[in-house]
């Protein structure tokens, strides 16, 4: 279906930085109007939990247990007992509860990579030898993917025997996308393991095991690698309720848990709500996506935690003000306009209001608000060391940039457009702010920061070019810059499916880089990788099947219904 169009006439403020330019006082603008939000009021309200404090006490209690159960299985010198941990740290990260056990996970994980290095020793299960290889990667211990050769033919192809081994396969499916670049052996597993769990979901081989039938079916839609660890706790409970060795107590603690979280989550919610409804913007700035929900579901992707409560509230406020900009630049404002708002935003005072147009000065006024809020926390930590305004002068002198090309009609080769729109894209900034709550930051953090590391090139690459692949149809039904698939198109002379294909192939590349960065010595400590790599994350949820955020489709509100609407029994 067409976007809707429409023409909107404004009178606008002759004033301007510049006072040798003027704006005329009516002005036609082609603008696309979104859909307004499906969910309307639903989450200004908040009622808490009327047994939370009772189900607060049970948490503790549980997790102590559940501390204990890791600690004395952990401490473990028998490898039967490594596999049991191995096992059970799997079950603790995917059920959502592992930010309770973080130092007993690392503790476990630690003992068993001193103790058998980078090979493991019952490297006659593949099950257990694709799992051991997984989480250890994941906790950044660099072990051998040539653990894996002993699977493969004197041709160096995989066994076909293992095709019998669905969970074996499943798991070292799974193990694959911990790769880096160069692993060969990895690249090859999960073309093998790809071919077959697909052949094993298409004839039904496990129709006698619906659960793991199920599961082979989602792992090859997003594997755990990309997957949000909230959207998976929803996902994972129920499974590991139906098997029948699970822990009682594990799964009482995940259950209680979550619901708990969702009803922190639902309070903070209804704070960004009431923020956004005070400020009547939907009203003032019509043409502004009205996506608070969405948006907060982004935010939950950075951290789900509770320790990060008010980390969250403000990067909603933050982030949407990007939005607010983005749209702004790409669908509202004349070129004129934008350049006196970019202007204003290199002066970067409150006295640049009376010069603006009359809607851009709400965009202003709140632009200079939460940015000062960042300040100020910054400062009561000590660490008043990172310029938002200079990060935000940045993104706007780029988005200008962009406002150009189209209003030129030129289309920018696709290195130059991907110098551009790793800075529109905006991760940067997110990270920057995610960073504001974060103990352990300092001033090198930021400084790390400012020069576009490897895992945070890799993060906005991953972002820039999904949502080009996922729009980049929808975006030609009307005037649009460029896309980095017509940048491609036109450099390259492909077509539209040659340039996603290779483009996509760059994601996965992508993913390699975030994989290689998370490995240990880490350029900063591992609790700081985590914004960048739940960013690429959150692309696989909103990006894979279009444009999820802008679009709300069933699945976007089957996410937002099970992480803040139904609790789970």
């Amino acid at each position: 279906m067409s976007l809707p169009f429409s023409t909107v006439p404004m009178s606008s403020s002759p004033s301007s930085i510049d006072h040798n330019k003027s704006i005329k006082q009516e002005v036609i603008r082609n603008t696309m109007i979104s859909p307004r939000s499906i969910w309307g009021d639903q989450f200004l309200t908040y009622n808490e939990r009327k047994d939370r404090v009772w189900e607060e006490q049970q948490v503790k209690e549980l997790s102590n247990e559940m501390s204990k159960q890791l600690r004395i299985t952990g401490s473990a010198k028998l490898i039967t007992q490594h596999v049991k941990v191995l096992e059970l740290i799997d079950a603790v990260q995917r059920l959502g509860v592992a930010y309770h056990f973080k130092d007993e996970i690392e503790e476990c994980l630690n003992q068993i990579y001193v103790m058998y290095g980078d090979q493991w020793v019952d490297n006659n299960d593949l099950k257990t030898t694709s799992l051991w290889f997984r989480l250890l990667r994941q906790q950044g211990f660099n072990v051998s993917s040539g653990v894996f050769n002993k699977y493969k033919n004197a041709d160096g192809n995989f066994l076909e025997s293992l095709r019998d081994d669905v969970s074996g396969m499943l798991s070292l499916y799974e193990a694959t996308y911990m790769r880096v670049e160069g692993e060969e052996v990895l690249d090859k597993a999960l073309e093998f393991t790809t071919y077959h769990l697909g052949n094993i979901v298409e004839n039904h081989v496990c129709s006698h095991d619906p659960s793991l039938e199920m599961q082979i079916q989602e792992a090859l839609q997003q594997p755990l690698r990309k997957r949000l660890p909230r959207l998976e706790a929803v996902r994972y409970i129920p499974i590991y309720q139906q098997q029948a060795s699970h822990d009682k107590a594990l799964l009482k603690l995940a259950k209680l848990d979550y619901n708990l979280l969702q009803d922190l989550h639902r309070k903070e919610l209804s704070q960004i709500c009431k923020w956004w409804k005070d400020l009547d913007a939907s009203n003032k700035l019509p043409y502004v996506r009205d996506r608070i929900v969405e948006g907060y579901f982004w935010m939950l992707a950075i951290y789900f935690e509770p320790q990060h409560s008010d980390a969250r509230i403000f990067l909603m406020k933050a982030c949407h003000l990007l939005i607010i900009i983005d749209d702004t630049y790409d669908n509202y404002g004349t070129y004129e306009e934008l350049e006196i708002f970019t202007e204003a935003v290199q002066r970067w005072s409150t006295s640049c209001l009376d010069m603006l147009p009359e809607y851009m000065k709400l965009i202003y006024q709140i632009l200079l608000d939460v940015h000062k809020e960042a300040e100020e926390l910054l400062e009561k930590k000590g660490e008043n060391k990172f310029s938002f305004a200079k990060q935000e002068k940045e993104y706007t002198r780029n988005v200008l940039i962009e406002a150009k090309w189209l209003k030129d009609g030129y289309v920018p080769t696709f290195d130059e457009h991907m110098a551009v729109t790793l800075i529109t894209g905006a991760y940067v900034s997110m990270i920057a702010k995610a960073y504001v709550h974060e103990d352990l930051v300092d001033e090198e953090t930021f400084k790390w920061l400012s020069t576009y590391p490897p895992i945070v090139k890799a993060s906005c690459l991953i972002v820039r070019l999904m949502n080009d692949i996922a729009t980049h149809k929808k975006d030609q039904e009307r005037v649009h810059i460029p896309s980095s698939i017509e940048c491609y198109m036109k450099e390259y002379g492909v077509s539209d499916e040659e340039a996603c294909e290779i483009l996509s192939k760059q994601v996965e590349d992508g993913w390699k880089v975030i994989n290689k960065e998370s490995l240990r010595p880490t350029c900063v400590p591992m609790p700081l990788l985590m914004p960048p790599i739940n960013l690429a994350r959150i692309c696989d949820a909103i990006y894979k099947r279009g444009d999820a955020y802008t679009f709300v489709g069933e699945e976007m509100i089957q996410y937002i219904n099970s992480l803040l609407v139904n609790p789970m029994i």
